[in-house]
């Protein structure tokens, strides 16, 4: 497999984006990576390996940046040529910890829609207490969304947890204000009735706060209710830690009392890590994109690797396409 690596995207590029490139060839022997960005700033980092090739670019997307004018102004930016090399046949995924809008942008001018798919989801894995995880679709792709384009979120989801994470049955739960069938906007009330009538595995609404104890393995919704679902997560688990810290560090008796737990402590730290996880693919693209985690270290990186290579190994984008083309998922029009 060919990979495609934007090497100056992120808090910690180029050095953990490196890291995890290198880690990730000596993993998985059949993947060859092509880095791209600053020569100078990614030769340090990078250990001698015929697997690993840089194509050099001093042109950033910063996180500051307008997506679509970046896109367009910045042609030979390290995010830009990294999907470009999707396009060209030149690599099979690509992988960026850059600027979101940005690549959300780029893969939807330059690489193209899934055709059949209406509009693209960004959508990340999140923890669960059982460690399982959950895929949550849109997470700020769309704002606005329609009825179909949740159910395609469904049917996408549903095969990216059977290929790649190996569940037979992935349980849809469609996230609302209550359990009830009959709640929430006229909009969940389109989707829940899409659903029901598909032959989805679909266990009905789901409410925000049963998401980290595992109620699904597909949550779907519209991307601005997502969004604030994922950043309260984030700001929770980060708020949650912070307060452990400072009270277990107040007294001599709870740093003593923190040694003993401290074992305990790193298992739900672990358990609760994003970075085990891999980033948030982008889907309905016509390829394999991951967007890795903004802040992302060596492992984290790594991880979405792993994930991009899943989805091209288990041919996740193809049987997308199968699936539409065969009509066996969806029925119904917008609704």
């Amino acid at each position: 497999m060919r990979l495609a690596v934007d090497a100056m995207g992120g808090d910690n590029a180029p050095e953990s984006i490196v890291k995890g490139c290198v880690k990730a060839v000596e993993t998985f022997k059949d993947l060859h990576i092509t880095l791209i960005g600053d020569e100078t700033k990614i030769k340090p980092f990078l250990k001698k390996t015929d697997k690993i090739d840089v194509l050099h670019t001093n042109e950033v997307i910063e996180g500051e940046d307008s997506p679509v004018k970046a896109v367009r102004r910045k042609k030979n930016s390290s995010l830009v040529l990294t999907v470009q090399l999707v396009k060209d046949g030149r690599a099979d995924a690509a992988v960026s910890a850059g600027n979101t809008g940005a690549l959300m942008t780029a893969g939807l001018l330059v690489v193209g829609r899934t055709k059949g798919i209406e509009r693209p989801a960004l959508a990340p894995m999140l923890p669960t207490l059982g460690g399982e995880g959950f895929l949550l679709l849109d997470v700020g792709a769309n704002m606005d969304a329609k009825p179909s384009h949740l159910v395609q979120y469904a049917m996408m989801g549903d095969v990216y947890m059977k290929k790649v994470r190996g569940i037979k049955e992935p349980r849809i739960g469609l996230l609302n204000v209550g359990s009830e069938p009959g709640k929430g906007t006229d909009l969940t009330k389109h989707v829940f009735t899409k659903l029901k009538d598909s032959s989805l595995n679909f266990i009905g609404n789901v409410e925000s706060r049963d998401l980290l104890n595992g109620v699904a393995d597909v949550v779907v919704c519209d991307g601005f209710s997502g969004n604030l679902v994922l950043k309260t997560i984030e700001g929770t688990a980060m708020s949650l830690f912070s307060i452990l810290k400072s009270e277990l560090t107040s007294s001599v008796p709870n740093k003593l009392a923190a040694g003993f737990l401290k074992p305990s402590f790193n298992r739900v730290k672990q358990k609760m890590d994003y970075s085990e996880y891999g980033g948030a693919g982008l889907f309905g693209l016509a390829a394999p994109i991951i967007k890795a985690h903004g802040s992302s270290g060596e492992l984290a990186f790594y991880s979405a690797i792993r994930q991009a290579k899943l989805m091209h190994d288990e041919e996740v984008i193809e049987t997308i396409k199968t699936e539409l083309e065969l009509g066996s998922k969806l029925q119904g029009g917008e609704g």
